[in-house]
């Protein structure tokens, strides 16, 4: 038998609910979050191009993205084991490190924007 999809709508809801979960319950969420703030207050008061926006943007909807992707796994892999398994380290550690280099990235690339612009405001 062929299951009906939900409406757009419910999937729409369902994927807001799980931002929203994932800014609740996941630490390094709301630290992303509180830099995206930052990025964006410094975008305003250094007034920005428009290109340097879009960059940010991308990038901290990147590392965001990467990390609800992160806790998902994290929470696949203790749902089928609650033992230590190799691949279940493996699953973890990789999926976090796909967040930590996306920030590290991002880091790199908003002190390239900003610092000069910082120092030029000095």
């Amino acid at each position: 038998m062929i299951q009906k999809k939900d409406p757009l709508s419910k999937s729409f809801r369902y994927a807001f609910w799980g931002i929203l979960t994932g800014i609740r319950k996941e630490r390094n969420m709301k630290i992303h979050c509180c830099a995206a703030v930052l990025v964006v207050i410094a975008g305003f008061l250094f007034d920005i191009s428009l290109t340097e926006w879009c960059i940010c943007l991308l990038l901290f909807g990147l590392v965001m993205a990467l990390e609800l992707v992160n806790t998902a796994v994290e929470a696949v892999v203790d749902l089928v084991t609650v033992e230590r398994h190799p691949l279940a380290k493996i699953a973890k550690d990789t999926a976090a490190g796909a967040v930590l280099l996306a920030a590290i990235i991002a880091t790199v690339i908003g002190c390239i924007i900003f610092i000069p612009k910082l120092l030029a405001f000095l």
